[in-house]
């Protein structure tokens, strides 16, 4: 033990004892380098596959680097390597199959909607040993999906691997070409296609090489961890486009590094979540790589997103042994693919309501009112066509229910990418009682969760125009039209109805992305695995802001002990069962002086978890403290009015914020409790309290009949998502076109003191047909902006009160609703109008009056 102290004390001990380590695992490499694989697998143990691999990449001298050809630097790279590549390739080459998932999908898509009419030719640029090829038959039959499949590859090696894997499995439609990707033209190999080649080289000058445009082409180009190997890739991205057919797809996954320097101010990249590297990442990586002669610098990725379309991107991370190594999937097509000027005019037209679409839908001409109007879509469209530059990724989606919009803005990042509401908290049914939708309806309505939207979508009017500036919210409309468009309804109800799935990746990649927008998907890509699981997140309706106000509810009672009589609450068959464990269990809660401190109070927990903001929370203070210093009911023996101006109820009134909130919340609960029934008829306390819904108490959008009808193929035809402010979207819409406008409780959003709300009611006026209408709910019961709308050329009329006691619809959360409707047309008016409401054009309640018990 001495001897071994005094022996290591010396560093030149240590050194030679260091070498002799380093020797011994050096001669194991080479051992298991040169030992045969076991010939009855066919490949190698993982452990030796390994130490091969390590061989091969770190050790072994690269003898073809000199002569400069770059099949001799690939062979010499490989050779030593090709038994184990797919077996080592696994953890380090991840986000392949997802990108196979993605072009299948989009492939199945395109076939089923007539865009690809023949049996389709896929070209797997640096295919390799064909893996990509075998991986996937997971999720397109390759012998009877495709005509014929072609694994184009320089290395020898590899392409021996290949075609023994397709002898094995039998694929004869499978042709592996040993060639470079630059020199590779489809016509050589398809009999078709040389024929129409040879005709068209007779009659005109062949200005490319392929001319696939005319041949057919292929309608699947992919390219997996093949783009960073190739030095010259500028030819070999060029020699795609005469390989793609006008409808085809292309799939790329690769490593990459990049600073947001570089992308930060493209429209057309389809997103630019995860895409930053920071500095270190992009320096190591880089220098790592380019010992083996793979290059990571971003001209790559600039150049296939310059050259082509973008349909879906994505960046991810592989945490390999730890570390995490950029990787990036992107799926695309031909920049051409719908570019045209009637489809651009066509989609134009929809977001705007413009003359365009009148004459195809309506089918009457313009009028005298008619002016050029574009959407902001349509002005990014037109500048990048100009310098030659892809449109952005929205445009190139199979559906066009999402407006492009610029993510990088301000005002859309200031909701932390967070959705505030899972669900809408807006009675659908009451919205149907009122506004009676038809089939020549023109709705523009606040996405909110996108509930009322589906809701308005059975009621199949015209157009349905969603509106939300949080790009989140839209994100989630998104998802659940994709939803109906591609999963049965039992999908759709784990998803929307328990909140849960645990094949929600699956089901993103494989049916939902065909239907969604480049951004939408990123998002719920990185974050829909960990929101929809079925681990400790809750689910859906946890998620976002408002799931901090279920969360919190749960672990309230929790905490009280009554998560039982909760449980037994939303499951009472009866109102008198119901009655009785609300008034023995819950209602005490809400009594607690503790609580209504601690939350009713509190400013933070108004906005972020009940959505209250300050101008909505002083129109309640304003109510109370109006109603305090008015005779009330007493409960005095004699059933004389009380005044209790001057009495303790005032004096709380008007000196606490929190107890006239406290006094609204429990003026929202109680009627609920005692008058409906949450097991059968409220689902929107059932999913406060349980954090999901049930089967007999959900949304009417979540009930298999409604399902019927959404899944239909040109179910969401109408529908257009706007991300931005209401106003800017009513600015760009042709005058005189809505008929409907749903705002929910937003106006109550605006100061009273700003301009803001007479802005957005001008525009209002001005984007509405006359007679159209405006609903608006509010947490006050005479609402200052009623005023407004009055002078701005609307007639109000309040069509629902809430009166203490009962509800005012099963939410049950605002004290009014008023329907505003359209009289007269400022844009018509010589100067500005001085309009006051006619006497009973607002229901029964005056403007300027005091506010009065409903």
């Amino acid at each position: 033990m001495a001897f071994s102290v005094v022996l290591f004390q010396n560093p030149f001990h240590w050194i030679t004892a260091s070498i002799f380590i380093l020797g011994i695992f050096l001669i194991t490499i080479f051992i298991v380098a040169f030992t045969p694989k076991d010939k009855t697998s066919g490949k190698a143990a993982t452990p030796w596959a390994y130490l091969k691999f390590c061989y091969a990449c770190f050790f072994k001298p690269h003898t073809g680097d000199g002569s400069g050809s770059q099949q001799e630097a690939l062979e010499s790279f490989y050779k030593t390597q090709a038994d184990v590549y797919d077996t080592t390739r696994t953890r380090l080459l991840r986000g392949r199959e997802d990108m196979l998932a993605l072009v299948a999908a989009q492939l199945k898509h395109r076939t089923e909607a007539g865009l690809i009419s023949q049996r389709p030719v896929w070209v797997d640029i640096g295919g390799g040993t064909g893996h990509n090829v075998e991986q996937m038959g997971k999720f397109l039959s390759v012998p009877e999906f495709f005509h014929e499949v072609y694994v184009v590859d320089l290395s020898p090696s590899l392409c021996e691997i290949a075609r023994k894997r397709f002898q094995r499995l039998g694929w004869e439609n499978v042709k592996v070409i040993c060639q470079d990707a630059r020199a590779f033209r489809l016509h050589e190999h398809e009999r078709e296609a040389y024929r129409r080649k040879e005709l068209t080289q007779r009659k005109s000058n062949v200005r490319d090489l392929d001319e696939n445009a005319d041949a057919g082409g292929a309608e699947l180009v992919t390219m997996s961890y093949a783009l960073s190997m190739i030095p010259e890739f500028y030819p070999v991205i060029d020699s795609i486009s005469s390989l793609l057919s006008p409808n085809g797809v292309i799939g790329v996954v690769d490593f990459y590094v990049q600073n947001r320097v570089d992308y930060q101010s493209r429209n057309y990249t389809g997103g630019m979540i995860d895409r930053h590297c920071m500095w270190l990442s992009r320096v190591f990586w880089r220098t790592w790589f380019e010992i083996d002669r793979v290059n990571l610098e971003p001209a790559r990725r600039d150049y296939l997103e310059y050259r082509f379309g973008t349909v879906l991107s994505v960046n991810a991370r592989n945490n390999f042994f730890g570390i995490k190594l950029p990787y990036y999937v992107w799926v695309g097509c031909s920049k051409d693919h719908g570019v045209s000027t009637t489809k651009l005019a066509e989609i134009d037209a929809a977001a705007t309501e413009s003359p365009y679409l009148n004459a195809l839908d309506l089918q009457t001409g313009t009028t005298q009112t008619d002016i050029e109007i574009h959407s902001k879509a349509y002005e990014s469209a037109i500048v990048n066509l100009q310098s030659s530059l892809p449109l952005p990724a929205t445009w190139y989606q199979n559906h066009h229910w999402r407006i492009h919009f610029d993510e990088t803005l301000a005002k859309h990042r200031r909701f932390n990418d967070s959705y505030i509401y899972a669900f809408t908290w807006e009675d659908d049914r009451a919205d149907a009682r009122i506004l009676k939708v038809t089939s020549n309806d023109v709705i523009l309505a606040i996405t909110s969760a996108g509930d009322n939207i589906l809701a308005f979508a059975l009621e199949q009017p015209r157009r349905i125009h969603a509106v939300d500036l949080n790009p989140t919210q839209n994100h989630l409309l998104e998802l659940k039209v994709a939803a109906f468009t591609a999963l049965g309804y039992a999908d759709v109800w784990k998803l929307f109805g328990e909140g849960r799935h645990a094949e929600f990746r699956s089901l993103l990649i494989n049916k939902l992305s065909p239907h969604m927008s480049s951004l939408a998907f990123q998002y719920w890509l990185q974050n829909g695995p960990s929101v929809f699981s079925n681990g400790k997140s809750g689910g859906l309706y946890y998620s976002g802001c408002s799931g901090s106000a279920l969360l919190l509810v749960s672990r309230l009672f929790s905490l009280l002990g009554l998560s039982a009589e909760v449980r037994a609450l939303c499951s009472a068959q009866t109102l008198a069962e119901q009655r009785e464990i609300w008034n023995r269990s819950i209602k005490p809660v809400l009594h607690n002086k503790i609580l209504t401190w601690a939350i009713f109070s509190n400013e933070k927990w108004l906005w972020k978890a009940l959505g209250v903001p300050p101008a909505q929370r002083n129109m309640i203070v304003s109510d109370y403290q109006k109603q305090c210093s008015e005779p009330i009911a007493s409960d005095a023996e004699d059933g004389k009015p009380t005044t209790t101006g001057s009495g303790e109820k005032a004096k709380l009134g008007g000196g606490s914020s929190g107890h006239a909130i406290y006094e609204y919340v429990l003026n929202t609960f109680e009627p609920v409790a005692t008058s409906t029934l949450l097991s059968t008829q409220n689902h929107y306390y059932l999913l406060t309290l349980l954090g999901h819904y049930t089967p007999t108490s959900h949304p009417t959008y979540l009930s298999p009949k409604s399902h019927v009808k959404l899944s239909k193929p040109n179910a969401f035809s109408g529908l257009r998502i706007h991300t931005d402010e209401l106003g800017e979207v009513v600015a760009r819409m042709r005058p005189g076109t809505l008929t409907i406008v749903v705002v929910m409780d937003s106006m109550d959003w605006f100061p009273r003191e700003g301009k803001q709300a007479r802005r957005q009611i001008r525009g209002l006026n001005r984007a509405l047909k006359v007679g159209g209408r405006v609903m608006v709910r509010s947490a006050g019961l005479e609402p200052w902006y009623l005023e407004v709308f009055a002078e701005e050329g609307f007639a109000c009329k309040r069509v629902a009160c809430r009166v203490p006691g009962s509800c005012i619809d099963r939410v049950n959360m605002y004290a009014s609703t008023w329907i505003c409707t359209k009289e007269k047309d400022l844009a018509q008016e010589n100067g500005r109008p001085n309009l006051r409401p006619r006497e009973g054009s607002m229901g029964d309640l005056t403007i300027g009056a005091p506010a009065i018990d409903c």
